[in-house]
């Protein structure tokens, strides 16, 4: 793989991204680190061929049939698998092509396929649909659809978002032994992540290329702390903005209760003999590995999960089933998840996104409040997206449509703020300003918070309950434990 960048600029919807000058050279393997909302993905899209409406200036050359694997493409795939759900033909849920299907379908021969299949730990998920796939699984998939046509080259964006720690670690070793023979181009927002294998690091900041380093040189640089410098500046912003409004919640009073709880299919069990509740002041962390079931509990609570009513559950005071509307239930969350970026398909602008949040809409189909617009226009302003206010949603980058999410769940000062895997897709400083912004929350108690993240870095502080799901091998399901930790 050879890229060779002179004076280039690329324009989309949001922002125009300037190279002077980068060069690949064959064999070589690359870190790029985004600190900002630059629009790397842009770049990508220009290196891969995936994006014909890109407004490119300048001399570009890269070699042919270069590969990405990115959450935004993880998003595409799923909603291709939507748009042909043909669960209304068939007698059973459609939960689109198996991972057998697409990893053949790119395949060269059957033994490449076999040999990915075993090497990226998709044995027993071949037969299932790519909808039914955790965030971490679907993850897996599409780097070994990626590499099962054996391509000149390989962009993963932030790899191993989503992954447990264990097929994280396992990835990080499988990457190593896959760069010798396969140029990679990994573009990271968190420093751990950046693998000793890389021969150079390119820092992405400000819409360009604003600095090149060796490995070494990386390792004594003073990015990290003008990073934290600049986030301290933003994150005092969004404090101000939270502080604004409290909850005050209800005496003693339990926000969620679950008894003897499950979740099953026809040809599996999920998790089973789940007893656990949400008690007043209480926040939670929920962990466990990929396709354990942490995503569906949040469905459970928030109601868009079909097996809600067919489990023994009290939410806000309300037993599921009995008369309550979903509505008086969502209006008292917040949710930030892949699931809601996925789901939010609609056509609105940046503004109506946020706004929708007092809604509980995917889309604005109510005439909001003078103040409503306010606030939203605030929050916009605090995350440095008001230029953007009229832009269609869809037409932001990733990390942008992600924070534009998080506002929405704050808008409306929720009772619980549910936020699984929320930092997936943001650059270093939209992700350290959204977990500052959490910390906040937390600290003073404006909300409870229901947490999922892999990563043991992400914890909050003041997060002392732990709620863990582990594979029981005598039931061939997972269990849940509950435990706490001291700050």
């Amino acid at each position: 793989m050879e890229i060779c960048l002179n004076n280039v600029q690329i324009k989309s919807d949001t922002a125009t991204l300037i190279i002077d000058q980068w060069k690949v050279n064959d064999s070589e393997s690359w870190a790029l680190f985004c600190c900002d909302s630059s629009p790397l993905s842009s770049l990508i899209d220009v290196l891969t061929d995936a994006n014909h409406d890109l407004d490119v200036d300048g001399d570009v050359f890269c070699s042919r049939d270069i590969k990405q694997v990115s959450l935004r493409e993880q998003q595409l795939l799923l909603e291709e698998e939507i748009a042909n759900d043909d669960t209304d033909y068939l007698d059973r849920v459609d939960h689109g092509r198996t991972v057998q299907h697409l990893v053949m379908e790119s395949s060269v021969d059957t033994t490449r396929y076999e040999q990915l299949i075993n090497e990226l730990d998709l044995t027993s998920l071949t037969g299932v649909g790519f909808r039914a796939l955790s965030t971490g699984e679907s993850r897996r998939v599409l780097i070994a659809k990626a590499l099962a046509s054996q391509p000149s080259g390989l962009i993963l964006v932030d790899p191993f978002a989503g992954l447990d720690q264990e097929h994280r670690a396992s990835l990080k070793d499988y990457l190593h032994t896959q760069h010798a023979s396969i140029p990679i181009i990994c573009c990271f927002s968190r420093f751990e992540d950046i693998p000793d294998w890389v021969d150079k690091i390119a820092l992405f900041g400000n819409n360009t290329i604003q600095d090149i380093f060796s490995a070494d040189e990386w390792q004594t640089n003073d990015v990290v702390q003008n990073l934290i410098n600049q986030s301290q500046r933003q994150t005092e912003q969004i404090q101000q903005a939270l502080a604004k409004h409290r909850h005050k919640p209800d005496s003693n009073s339990t926000l969620f209760k679950i008894v003897d709880g499950h979740v099953a299919y026809s040809d599996k069990t999920i998790f089973t003999g789940l007893n656990w509740q949400i008690d007043t002041h209480q926040h939670w962390q929920v962990k466990g590995p990929n396709g354990c079931g942490k995503s569906t509990l949040l469905g459970l609570i928030f109601g868009d999960h079909p097996q809600c009513y067919s489990n023994d559950i009290h939410i806000f005071g309300y037993q599921r089933g009995s008369g309550e509307t979903i509505w008086e239930i969502k209006q008292q969350i917040g949710m930030v998840s892949s699931s809601l970026h996925l789901q939010y398909r609609v056509s609105c602008s940046t503004l109506q996104a946020v706004i929708s949040g007092y809604y509980d809409s995917i889309g604005l189909y109510s005439q909001p409040t003078k103040e409503q617009i306010k606030s939203a226009n605030e929050w916009l302003d605090i995350l440095h997206l008001s230029e953007h206010s009229n832009t269609p949603f869809r037409q932001l980058d990733y990390a942008q449509q992600r924070l534009v999410l998080l506002a929405r769940a704050l808008i409306k000062q929720p009772k619980l703020l549910i936020l699984d895997e929320p930092y997936q897709g943001l650059d270093y400083l939209g992700r350290t300003l959204f977990m500052n912004a959490v910390q906040y929350l937390v600290k003073n108690s404006l909300c409870q918070v229901l947490y999922v993240s892999h990563y043991d870095e992400d914890k909050i502080e003041g997060i002392n309950n732990i709620l863990s799901f582990s594979f029981n091998e005598t039931l061939k399901c997972y269990q849940a434990t509950i435990s706490q930790f001291d700050d």
